[in-house]
């Protein structure tokens, strides 16, 4: 009998299996052993907050440890003002940002940052105690990207040739108010249904043809991407809203159940974390979080407290352990890991004021909001950074990007940078693209 065996990248020539069962698996183990140091595992990154919706990477084999001088930057582009963050998928790039009171949505080669298609329509900036800007991140699903500005302009292009399928404006079209700051929750697709963070408990949309399948109240919506989850036996989705995080069926849109969360200014901008039947809420401004135990007919609070504030970007959860920032940009603000099950504070880093932060395995992919990128190991000792280096300067508040072997950061005027952490990474090319 005569076998192929492919680990990876790598195809093992055929051979004659041997009678010794005891030999083979031998032979397996020291082959795996052996290319262990160069099977890698790469990953698109394409919506908001990654493939599983929750911050966490399942790519491997990147480099975490960098020459003094800094990882290699591939590329650097300028894509505009915002805070719109990267998805990527078959080596393409796609993000938003706003000139001249234009909003762009610009695809780019992942890997050289040469501009391949940008689609603009005209969009306030909207900088009201901020720079303004985007706030939310592009969606792609099947051969489509799907974008929502922060005045409703919902579209569906081509993703390879960034051709308008459709477009709309949902605020317009069904007379919904738009919240202080804008609309920034990302599309979510579930099923056939194109779901968005638009009125007081959401809105679904045919991703089609456009066309609403169902719509809420007329109440101001949060800014939190929608998170979907199995409860019992029916799909729903959890948003924040201006006053609430709660949970709507996703078929019907019918509200099943309604925490309230108030906080200054109406803003719970935090995903959901659902882990099971309970999940975590949080939000700055003072109000703290809150692990909430789900069941047919409500909600009960496990614990709350103040002790994890996220007021832009949501934690991550790691083995029981959550990760994020704690507190307001610019007041007082730190990088904190929390006991899921208690709320309890396992340690507190201060010399991370706010940013934003994925995972990747068992580390921490942090940019801080002075455009340091920092790898660390996801411990619920401590803060023990494994690399750092400062890549970009200016504000940064968008949670970075980790696809295929490199890291994509921008700040708020648009900013953009390739950090190259592939195992075999070239030397720094610091290459300038004019999108």
């Amino acid at each position: 009998m005569h076998v192929r065996l492919k680990i990876g990248p790598v195809l093992i020539p055929t051979f004659a299996m041997p009678r010794s069962i005891a030999f083979w698996m031998h032979f397996v183990r020291s082959a795996l052993i052996l290319l262990g140091t160069t099977v890698a595992s790469a990953e698109n990154w394409p919506c908001w907050r990654g493939p599983q919706h929750n911050g966490i990477s399942q790519e491997t084999g990147w480099n975490a440890s960098w020459p003094e001088a800094g990882p290699p930057i591939a590329w650097r582009a300028s894509v505009g003002i915002g805070f719109s963050s990267v998805v990527v998928s078959d080596n393409r790039l796609y993000t938003m940002g706003n000139e001249d009171n234009q909003d762009t949505v610009r695809c780019l080669d992942a890997t050289t940052g040469a501009t391949l298609w940008s689609h603009s329509y005209e969009a306030d900036l909207g900088d009201k105690f901020f720079e303004g800007g985007p706030t939310s991140t592009p969606t792609l699903h099947g051969d489509s990207v799907f974008t929502l500005s922060r005045w409703g302009h919902l579209t569906r292009l081509n993703r390879i040739t960034g051709q308008v399928r459709w477009s709309t404006n949902v605020a317009q079209e069904t007379g919904t108010r738009i919240p202080g700051w804008g609309f920034a929750g990302s599309p979510r697709i579930h099923d056939q249904k194109l779901l968005l963070n638009v009125g007081e408990s959401g809105m679904a949309i045919d991703p089609a043809t456009g066309s609403i399948l169902w719509k809420s109240a007329n109440r101001d919506a949060g800014y939190s991407t929608p998170v979907t989850f199995k409860l019992q036996d029916r799909w729903v989705m959890a948003l924040g809203s201006g006053k609430s995080f709660l949970a709507v069926d996703v078929e019907t849109g019918t509200e099943l159940w309604q925490q309230r969360w108030l906080t200054r200014y109406g803003v719970n901008s935090a995903d959901p974390i659902v882990a099971g039947n309970q999940m975590f809420i949080s939000s700055g401004y003072g109000k703290g979080a809150a692990l909430l135990e789900m069941n047919a007919s409500g909600v009960n609070v496990v614990w709350q407290n103040r002790d994890m504030r996220n007021q832009l970007n949501s934690c991550v959860l790691l083995d029981g352990h959550l990760f994020g920032f704690d507190g307001d940009a610019g007041v007082s603000s730190s990088l904190r890991c929390l006991s899921w099950k208690t709320g309890e504070v396992l340690w507190t880093d201060e010399s991370i004021a706010t940013g934003g932060l994925m995972a990747a395995g068992n580390r921490l992919i942090v940019l801080s909001d002075q455009g340091e990128l920092i790898v660390a190991e996801a411990s619920r000792e401590h803060f023990l950074p494994l690399a750092r280096a400062r890549v970009l300067q200016g504000k940064c508040w968008t949670t970075p990007t980790l696809a295929n072997g490199r890291i994509y950061c921008r700040n708020a005027v648009g900013d953009l940078v390739c950090v190259d952490v592939r195992p075999t990474a070239p030397a720094s090319s610091q290459v300038d693209q004019t999108p």
